[in-house]
């Protein structure tokens, strides 16, 4: 089918102009509207970039009036220079006029000089059009993500008082990261144990835990960062960190995010993972938080079946899909060890 787009043109996101941001967040959480963002989110994430990860965006204008955006990036954590991460997004109202189609074939274009070898994206489920698009253009499922969340007014904690005490018959403490601030090692202590952890999270490719520099940039200097709900796991008689679970604020709405719950194999079947994710859930209560959020492969069944008996419900899930252009020599095998809540 034609589309008459004699009035719809395309331009660089100029990140100097407030009103692009604007645009660009009104785009984004009218199509995403259970995942909102800020004009302040997006800015700050723009300015903690890696310099050495690719990132570009364009704004699709229709009669002058922003309808569309499209981009495409990469990740310090899973970072190959020859790998994108592709989105693209149109405004509800004028889905299926070609506005999508035109923004994809002009990142295309624009990334023929890089040489890519995939492409990547995420779809919800139930965002039919979008999957339809995606693999209309040679896109296919490697993964899954289910979203679950907690209702934590509603949550119980007196059953599991015992479960809360378990790592301590194992020599290990529950301390936050303002706990441990005592400690002149604990930034460099967080790095490795996230760096070592990371690796397990189910993954499609290759992760890349970044140098301590970015990680102290992106991870502890974040202005969505809660130093009372990263929680770390610390071995008591040698002060060695070996698990991690953290909330995260998020801009645009009061529910809690979570980030990364892991443990290193050394210390796995003590319970641990469970006691952390039990204070950080006493720590939403205890500031009104509705919901925590969280995402996990649907092949990491340890903790899905962690947070399934603590009351997450799942949400549809997120379907991950790749467009592959060129052979990878160094395509990774995804992780099946307890990683990501």
């Amino acid at each position: 089918m034609m589309h008459d787009l004699s009035s719809l043109s395309l331009r660089p996101f100029d990140e100097t102009l407030e009103s692009d941001y604007e645009a660009a967040v009104t785009i984004q959480n009218a199509v995403t509207p259970e995942y909102r963002t800020t004009v302040e989110e997006m800015r700050d994430h723009d300015s903690r970039r890696d310099a050495k990860c690719k990132h570009s965006r364009w704004l699709a204008e229709k009669n002058g009036q922003p309808v569309g955006i499209g981009s495409y990036s990469q990740s310090s954590w899973a970072y190959h220079p020859q790998r994108f991460h592709i989105s693209v997004s149109v405004l509800p109202a004028e889905e299926g006029q070609g506005i999508g189609t035109a923004l994809y074939d002009h990142l295309f274009q624009a990334l023929e000089p890089h040489d890519p070898i995939s492409l990547h994206g995420y779809v919800r489920e139930d965002m039919y059009r979008g999957l339809r698009f995606a693999q209309d253009r040679g896109y296919v499922e490697d993964m899954r993500e289910f979203e679950s969340r907690l209702d934590v007014p509603a949550f119980d904690p007196v059953p599991w008082q015992e479960a809360r005490l378990r790592p301590a018959q194992h020599g290990i403490a529950i301390r936050s990261y303002r706990e441990l601030e005592s400690d002149p090692d604990r930034d460099h202590k967080m790095w490795e144990l996230e760096s070592e952890t990371f690796l397990d999270v189910p993954s499609s490719v290759e992760l890349t835990p970044p140098p301590y520099d970015t990680y102290r940039r992106h991870v502890l200097e974040s202005p969505n960062l809660l130093p009372d709900a990263m929680i770390i796991a610390v071995e008591e008689a040698t002060g060695h960190y070996v698990g991690i679970s953290a909330l995260w604020k998020r801009s645009a709405d009061t529910d809690l995010q979570t980030g990364l719950t892991a443990v290193r194999r050394t210390h796995r079947r003590m319970g641990i993972a469970l006691a952390m994710k039990l204070r950080v859930i006493e720590y939403a209560q205890t500031v009104g938080a509705p919901i925590i959020r969280t995402e996990n492969a649907t092949t990491n069944r340890p903790m899905l079946s962690i947070n399934e008996a603590l009351g997450f419900v799942k949400q549809p899930a997120w379907v991950s899909l790749v467009k592959k252009i060129a052979e990878e020599s160094d395509a990774a095998t995804p992780a099946e060890a307890l990683a990501a809540a």
